[in-house]
């Protein structure tokens, strides 16, 4: 279920008018009136896009006499960003392990101090990769 919240989140993220409309909403409540005021489209269209947003978990209506402000829900924002940190972090190992081996080479076409465990450093690297 959380693969179809993932999924929910990045497809209202991906159309540019709908990021607006949070940022609009990360500075706080807006009715939909005040939130299309500066889009080029119809009133029909950005209440679409709003119902895109709530489907997604990351817009929420409340309720205030005849009005209903809308407000930012940040928890699916705060899921979808843990996702992507874990392979921001993947990422960051692999470079880290891509540079100690660069510098190693470096060391060693230098005149530096050969590194006598180059290939148990490449064994070591490749388990890493593998998972052994």
């Amino acid at each position: 279920m959380a693969d179809d919240q993932l999924s929910a989140t990045f497809a209202a993220l991906a159309d540019p008018t709908r990021r607006a409309l949070l940022a609009r909403l990360s500075q706080g409540e807006a009715t939909v009136n005040e939130l299309a005021e500066p889009f080029p489209i119809s009133l029909q269209a950005v209440s679409k896009h709003l119902k895109v947003l709530e489907r997604a978990g990351l817009v929420v209506r409340g309720r205030d006499a005849q009005w209903r402000p809308c407000r930012l829900e940040t928890a699916p924002l705060e899921e979808a960003s843990g996702w992507i940190s874990r392979y921001t972090e993947i990422q960051a190992e692999r470079l880290d392990r891509l540079d100690e081996v660069v510098q190693g080479i470096m060391r060693r076409s230098a005149g530096g101090p050969a590194a006598s465990g180059a290939a148990d450093q490449k064994q070591r690297t490749n388990e890493e990769e593998t998972g052994r």
